[in-house]
């Protein structure tokens, strides 16, 4: 699918009047109430053709939104991309260099490697370091339904199913390609208390993905005790009264090709229902070339005996992977 195929129905925010924020890092602002609570961070603009947080973040900002207990963070965080998004060719700006969620390890973030995308991921760290609770807002190549991604954590499944929305939760290990930003430090410690989640809100560029995100951190500043709800009613779309049953989906196995071409059976988007020994594709040269769907044991949590698979196309790569599709 080309660019050209794409229908942008956002309009990229001017986040121009946040760039002096108020931490001495450009485009981050902290809010402190008097009471005492968690340190609430909301990023947005992991990658820089993702706008719909930015249309989040901006009408927080705009209704001037603070916390009644501890301190809430706002930050945009691949400005350099961003600035570089053309709804002509929306694709192009994902990143300037190189990914900015798959860097987030002592090792690289410590390292002599040097990129625009590093040099950002520096400067934010004392930030992603300070926060108790961090929700990063992204948005998808296809339209496919909402996805709270919360890693392997329980108290991130458990704050998933706080927030309420949306309706599908995913439990996956992360990402082959290097960490994220979600799974950094103590967001990924099974001893500590930080706790994050990732929020894919939908299509990149339909208005609704906005309206997901929106309501999303709402619901999250909520969950978190940052305000109440009566505190941002107003801000609240389509989704804001929602309750649905939330669903879990875990990630039980990850297929990554090994060369340059894997030919799908099917026109696959993602979350497809498939049953199993289904041929999904092959790839040539691969030693059983056919990559199948397959059966996984029964278990009490299970809502059917059935795969979803999620096809991520990250630079160059493609992804196949298998979640068991189970009930919250």
């Amino acid at each position: 699918m080309s660019d050209l195929n794409y229908t942008v129905e956002l309009t990229a925010p001017d986040i121009e009047p946040y760039r002096a924020g108020n931490t001495g890092i450009e485009y981050v602002t902290t809010f402190e109430a008097t009471e005492p609570g968690p340190h609430v961070v909301v990023t947005a603009l992991t990658h820089g053709n993702e706008i719909c947080g930015a249309i989040a973040l901006d009408r927080l900002f705009c209704a001037e939104v603070r916390p009644r207990r501890g301190r809430l963070t706002l930050a945009f965080n691949n400005v350099a991309a961003y600035r570089e998004f053309d709804p002509r060719y929306p694709i192009a700006s994902r990143y300037v260099d190189e990914d900015f969620n798959r860097l987030w390890h002592p090792a690289t973030l410590d390292g002599p490697r040097q990129s625009a995308e590093l040099a950002r991921a520096r400067t934010l760290r004392p930030i992603v370091e300070a926060a108790d609770l961090l929700l990063d807002l992204h948005s998808m190549q296809y339209a496919t339904a909402p996805l709270m991604l919360a890693g392997l954590l329980e108290r991130s499944r458990r704050l998933a199913k706080r927030v309420g929305i949306p309706e599908l939760i995913m439990c996956d290990a992360g990402h082959a390609a290097g960490p994220r930003m979600r799974d950094y430090g103590g967001f990924g410690d099974p001893g500590s208390a930080k706790t994050s989640l990732l929020i894919e809100c939908g299509q990149h560029w339909e208005r609704r993905s906005a309206e997901v995100a929106t309501d999303v951190t709402l619901h999250f500043l909520i969950a978190t005790g940052a305000v109440q709800a009566e505190d941002v009613a107003e801000l609240g779309g389509p989704d804001f009264d929602a309750h649905p049953r939330q669903r879990v989906i875990e990630v039980t196995e990850a297929v990554t090709i090994s060369g340059d071409r894997f030919d799908f059976s099917g026109d696959y988007h993602g979350l497809e229902v498939l049953g199993g020994g289904l041929a999904l594709g092959e790839e040539p040269g691969r030693l059983d070339h056919h990559v199948r769907a397959a059966f996984v044991r029964e278990r009490t949590h299970l809502l059917r005996n059935l795969l979803r698979p999620v096809i991520e196309r990250d630079i160059g790569t493609e992804l196949l992977r298998l979640m068991q599709l189970g009930v919250a």
